[in-house]
């Protein structure tokens, strides 16, 4: 079975710095991970949903998520790394996670945030969430 790496971006430093650890990490002279390239957008409150064509929240979503990803994109094209990116809507680490049960990903590889409540202070809300929910090994890139 070929390794399927998950690699969330939010256009952050740290998961900019987890677009870079990927690079410098992939084996050399093997069978060269998949990559999943995801962005996560929050739904939009109900209170602005309900006054706005679907086709035009969809719209904001996929441009939300592009610019996003756009910077590691950038990055793995840059070393040819070559990935298929998606944008997911949903909360983040649940989308994360389900991601990878349901395509396969032997591994997720993400950012640390820093940032959060007192439990995710090391790590951030959503990358503490997403090792809690994740059904294959997360590492975490300082």
């Amino acid at each position: 079975m070929n390794p399927h790496w998950l690699l969330p971006v939010d256009g952050s430093a740290p998961s900019l710095r987890a677009v870079d650890h990927i690079v410098r990490e992939l084996p050399a002279g093997t069978v060269a991970p998949r990559i999943s390239l995801v962005n996560v957008q929050a739904p939009l409150p109900s209170d602005i949903t309900r006054f706005v064509s679907k086709t035009v929240i969809e719209d904001y979503h996929r441009e939300a998520g592009e610019t996003a990803l756009a910077e590691a994109r950038a990055r793995l094209e840059a070393a040819g790394v070559s990935y298929s990116k998606h944008v997911l809507l949903g909360e983040a680490a649940a989308a994360i996670a389900d991601f990878a049960r349901e395509n396969g990903c032997t591994q997720i590889v993400m950012g640390s945030r820093g940032l959060g409540s007192v439990a995710g202070i090391l790590l951030g809300s959503v990358t503490t969430r997403v090792v809690h929910l994740a059904d294959v090994p997360v590492v975490i890139v300082k």
